[in-house]
């Protein structure tokens, strides 16, 4: 295995438009570090292309093709392991990661979730926002741990919730804000810019 003190990889289930972010701020140089590999459990996904037109290594890990999440997840921590990377960035991946991937890499993993944590946590946090009549709502980049949505949060954006709008409208507005907090943890997190205190996440001057 190798370490390269300034490599992260991502992971995706979609279209992948965190991850053309990080795309971007890293070719700007804004995020000092590569993107090593980008790796996703759903065939066709558009994240791919994104990937593979930058010329940077993809691998595909079609979920419906393993016996179950624990082979999946055998395989997914295989691949993690080879690469060895700093950081691994969550970015519309659609799946908990185990207890074994986030042990062997213990505040290494970083997600994006379109809501203010600890508010609305799960899936459609956009549409639990609109439902439940906030009139804030917005996005937390946070360290990944064992449980859903719930590990030590790095950085947020509120968005106002209008009265008119749709689950649509505001997870766009929120997209926008997503893709400025998240290449910003990013450049913190390989800057060693960040002191994990229990729940708190200082930045450092």
């Amino acid at each position: 295995m190798w370490l390269d003190e300034k490599s992260f990889v991502v992971l995706v289930s979609g279209r992948g438009s965190n991850l053309q972010a990080l795309i971007e701020a890293t070719k700007l140089g804004f995020i000092s570090g590569s993107l090593s590999l980008v790796i996703s459990d759903t065939p066709g996904a558009y994240a791919l292309k994104r990937a593979e037109k930058e010329s940077i290594p993809t691998c595909l890990l079609d979920y419906q093709t393993f016996s179950g999440k624990k082979e999946y997840e055998t395989s997914l921590l295989s691949v993690l392991e080879q690469v060895n990377p700093s950081l691994i960035c969550l970015a519309g991946y659609m799946r908990m990661v185990g207890r074994t991937i986030v042990s062997r890499f213990r505040y290494r993993i970083l997600n994006i979730h379109p809501s203010l944590l600890p508010s609305f946590p799960g899936l459609e946090a956009q549409r639990q926002a609109v439902e439940y009549g906030v009139k804030v709502s917005g996005c937390t980049v946070h360290l990944v741990d064992e449980g859903m949505d719930t590990g030590p949060i790095i950085g947020q954006a509120a968005v106002p919730v209008h009265d008119s709008d749709t689950v649509e409208s505001l997870s766009e507005r929120i997209l926008e804000q997503e893709h400025r907090v998240y290449p910003e943890a990013v450049r913190l997190f390989l800057g060693n810019k960040l002191e994990i205190m229990g729940r708190m996440v200082k930045i450092k001057e």
